[in-house]
């Protein structure tokens, strides 16, 4: 098949994380099963125009929000050559993909943006990007299938209306790379200090304050506490500032990006990872922690996260609700309680055992041959280039 896939971001993007890792992870098994495999995104300094990276095509176009047109653009054009299927990703708001090309659409969603409209955006944006998400999306997409990366994620497209014989689930896999050895069930499994580690962007729905707050009730109570956040975004400097008003800058170290060994250096050191976010379709970081044996404290009601965390056998999830008071005692017992934090820790890493990209690779492909169907699939090739 020839593939096209238009999406927000990709990993090189400064915003970029867990849905881009998902996207390029799928597209390259896609390229290794013989598809090809054109990207479609926003521009960003940090990679060129164009590219062809592990057999994938990228084509990086627009700006955050113009890469939209743009993408619609080269459909109507057919710039993109020959294609068989187009993944559109719905984050919040899709591509529509349909208004421009007759070829068969999958939507992806991870996950459904009712809760963040308003955190993120005035009253005006947030009622309109809901209407778009919950009105107009699942209109223009009735006669397509969709992709959801969780059960959580699935659940509620149905609530709006999409029905569930359209609607495949392909979890996220986990990299083997990321998958050492299993931890030890003592305390020397642990680094030294007792470790919160928080890995993602810093924007206002990953709700990074909670665990700030938490950690202020903590150090009195978990000698040595430290906090390490993982990450970016243009939410930092609030997070710094609030970090220094709680008295907090000798125990907490705000990283920045890292590459991918130093990141697994510090989830080496890591006791318990954190992520109380108000919405994820599954939360990759709580896989990436768990290949390292590191249990997870997140909340109930956060969409996938609900399914990537098993409570209590992989992890804790406060609620419901969000409440901080909740939290702070979830982490509270897994930094004081060993043997908890060990075998919640160890059932964690056999269960990211389980996942394998190849696998979701394949699930991915199946429900893109059911939304071909018996449409001829040609030999074509897409073009290298697009002016």
């Amino acid at each position: 098949m020839r593939i096209g896939w238009l999406n927000w971001r990709d990993t090189a993007h400064p915003e970029g994380g867990g849905s881009e890792v998902y996207m390029e992870q799928l597209a390259a098994g896609l390229v290794e099963r013989g598809h090809e495999v054109t990207i479609v995104c926003a521009e960003h300094d940090r990679a060129p125009a164009h590219e062809i990276r592990e057999g994938i095509r990228f084509h990086r176009l627009g700006s955050k929000l113009g890469v939209y047109s743009r993408a619609r653009k080269l459909l109507r054009s057919g710039a993109l050559g020959p294609l068989d299927v187009i993944v559109d990703t719905q984050n919040g708001v899709p591509f529509f993909a349909p208004w421009a090309t007759r070829t068969p659409v999958v939507v992806l969603v991870h996950h459904v943006h009712r809760e963040q409209w308003p955190v993120i955006y005035g009253p005006v944006r947030s009622r309109a990007g809901w209407w778009v998400e919950s009105r107009l999306s699942p209109r223009v997409y009735r006669h397509h299938r969709y992709v959801a990366v969780s059960q959580r994620t699935r659940d509620e497209l149905v609530s709006l209306g999409i029905s569930a014989d359209r609607i495949t689930v392909v979890h996220n896999g986990i990299r083997m790379r990321d998958l050492g050895t299993p931890p030890r069930l003592s305390r020397a499994a642990d680094g030294d200090r007792p470790t919160i580690t928080v890995l993602g962007r810093l924007v206002p729905h990953k709700q990074i304050e909670h665990v700030l707050t938490a950690a202020s009730a903590l150090r009195h109570h978990v000698p040595h506490l430290r906090v390490i956040v993982v990450g970016d975004g243009w939410w930092a400097t609030r997070l710094h500032e609030m970090s220094t008003s709680l008295g907090l800058d000798d125990i907490v170290e705000f990283t920045g990006f890292v590459d991918e060994d130093t990141k697994d250096a510090l989830l080496h050191q890591t006791w318990v990872l954190a992520l109380p976010s108000l919405k994820e379709g599954w939360g990759l970081v709580v896989m990436e922690a768990a290949a390292r044996g590191v249990p997870s404290v997140a909340y109930s009601q956060a969409g996938g996260v609900a399914e990537s965390v098993l409570a209590d056998q992989t992890g804790i999830l406060a609620g419901p609700g969000y409440d901080i008071a909740e939290f702070t005692e979830a982490l509270r017992r897994l930094l004081t309680d060993d043997d908890l934090r060990h075998r919640l820790g160890r059932n964690a890493y056999e269960r990211a055992a389980s996942f394998d990209w190849q696998v979701s690779a394949k699930a991915f492909e199946t429900a893109l041959l059911e939304a071909v169907g018996s449409q001829r699939i040609g030999n074509e090739s897409v073009p290298d280039s697009i002016q």
